[in-house]
């Protein structure tokens, strides 16, 4: 069954909903936002002059502009859609358009670094709402984007302690509206968290697949040509955006250090396991993370189809 959104709503959530960086994310957001009717008007913002030339030729947003303090003038909710290494950088530039009232968020992996970074730049007024759409696939830039992206998916919010209450429902709402399941948890745990369901697997790919291209006695044609289900799944992951991981991985290393010392503990009871040929050891070990696996797969959040199964139907 291909995934489909909900009924535009008669009355806008917002008025303006401007998207600092129109990539995957940004430019799906941009979609459901418009498929949905969530704001009255989208301003799509980004850095580089082609990216903003292509979003007007798409046709999703009403405006599209380089230009981050003019971009936001009139935004009451404005989404960070740039790698988290420069989320502080992009909230200095934009400082100057803020209108009071206004809403700001974000959508990155790391969450504890982007409140460090962006809250110092917020001018008295703004609220501050950080999130985490826990959505993607290995392609990027604005032609990738579709509107289901994140359709049955999580979004995790991390609310300053003295957050305002209407601002978190409002970004909640928006969420939800979306097809997103929201959670809300401290930016710390939610770093922590991720680490070790989505950070060091990515760290894993990246590792593996490189180690197999540096193989001497396997040439790189027998890895492509031969590669089985686990491996291809590793490819895939590995293709991500480089920039976006470089940049989490640099902002939530004590999280990610701290999981890759206990993997590399397991790792070694592993090895252990193998070399004294216990069996009963590995067995149990399987059987468990198979139980894992197979509670993924019932809360829908897995499918073996492509981009996880989620179809783009409205561009």
């Amino acid at each position: 069954m291909p995934e489909r959104l909900g009924p535009a709503r008669e009355t806008p959530l917002f008025e303006c909903v401007a998207l600092i960086g129109i990539g995957l994310i940004g430019s799906s957001i941009a979609r459901a936002a418009r498929h949905l009717n969530l704001a009255h008007q989208i301003v799509a913002i980004d850095a580089s002059d082609a990216v903003v030339a292509r979003v007007r030729e798409l046709g999703i947003a009403d405006e599209a502009t380089t230009d981050v303090a003019a971009g936001v003038r009139d935004a009451d909710l404005v989404i960070l859609c740039v790698p988290v290494g420069v989320c502080g950088r992009v909230a200095e530039a934009m400082k100057p358009g803020l209108k009071p009232g206004c809403i700001v968020s974000d959508v990155g992996s790391v969450k504890a670094s982007v409140v460090a970074q962006v809250q110092p730049h917020l001018p008295a007024g703004v609220h501050f709402v950080p999130a985490h759409p826990v959505a993607g696939t290995e392609h990027s830039g604005p032609d990738a984007g579709f509107s289901t992206l994140f359709h049955n998916r999580w979004c995790i919010l991390t609310p300053p302690e003295d957050a305002a209450d209407e601002a978190v429902e409002r970004v909640r709402a928006f969420w939800a509206a979306m097809g997103s399941n929201v959670e809300v948890m401290s930016a710390q745990h939610h770093d922590l968290v991720l680490a070790i369901t989505s950070h060091v697997p990515h760290l894993i790919a990246y590792n593996i697949v490189g180690t197999a291209a540096d193989l001497e006695t396997v040439t790189q044609s027998e890895v492509i040509k031969f590669s089985a289900g686990g491996f291809r799944d590793f490819t895939r992951i590995a293709a991500s955006d480089p920039t976006m991981w470089r940049d989490i991985f640099l902002h939530n290393k004590d999280a990610v250090l701290e999981m890759l010392g206990r993997l590399n503990e397991d790792i070694a009871l592993l090895a252990r396991a193998i070399r004294w040929g216990e069996g009963d050891k590995l067995h149990d070990l399987f059987t468990r993370t198979r139980a894992i696996r197979r509670g993924i797969i019932s809360l829908g959040q897995e499918t073996p189809e492509p981009d996880f199964g989620r179809r783009r139907e409205s561009q």
